[in-house]
């Protein structure tokens, strides 16, 4: 049973009005990429996927200290087909790399790749015949995380940074 509450006067009509609120629910326009990029920006998955030390700085990210939550991003999928994220954490050998590409191909799109730390990014202090210098010789990488091994902190400003690349898209689908 509901509570009776007394009808408003005019006078308390007019104050209402005055402030703006006409108690109609308003529209909101938006075009249609925006409005999906906007929730694909929001709900990045990322994949469970570290190869070295710039694993832990990425685990310790879903810490409640660091929240990766807040990106939507809590949960890192074990599954590329459930993924739309990848994040390269650490160094490439030449033996892992047709794995890499084999899982970034099992991956829906639309797909975003981060690059974490010096040797994902460039091979950082292995500069030898067994690592690959950087993952974007066999990845399109869309943004790279410096440091070795590079804090949580900034894999959240690379997941800020992916969030504006995303929303920024234009047209829906298949990325070129």
């Amino acid at each position: 049973m509901g509570v009776a509450v007394g009808v408003p006067t005019p006078q308390e009509l007019g104050a209402a009005e005055a402030e703006g609120k006409t108690g109609s629910l308003g529209i909101a326009l938006a075009r249609l990429e925006d409005a999906v990029n906007w929730g694909r920006s929001n709900s990045v998955w990322p994949l469970l996927f570290g190869l070295a030390c710039c694993a832990i700085e990425q685990i310790a990210a879903g810490m409640p200290r660091f929240d990766i939550a807040r990106f939507g991003s809590e949960v890192f999928r074990a599954s590329p087909r459930q993924a739309d994220l990848l994040i390269v954490s650490g160094r490439v050998s030449n033996k892992m790399a047709p794995v890499i590409k084999r899982i970034y191909d099992q991956m829906s799109y639309p797909k975003w790749v981060i690059a974490m730390g010096d040797c994902a990014s460039c091979g950082g202090p292995f500069n030898n015949y067994a690592i690959i210098q950087g993952v974007d010789k066999i990845l399109p990488v869309d943004v790279y995380v410096p440091g070795c091994p590079p804090r949580p902190e900034a894999l959240l400003f690379a997941l800020t940074q992916l969030q504006k690349k995303i929303r920024a898209e234009e047209k829906l689908g298949i990325r070129e």
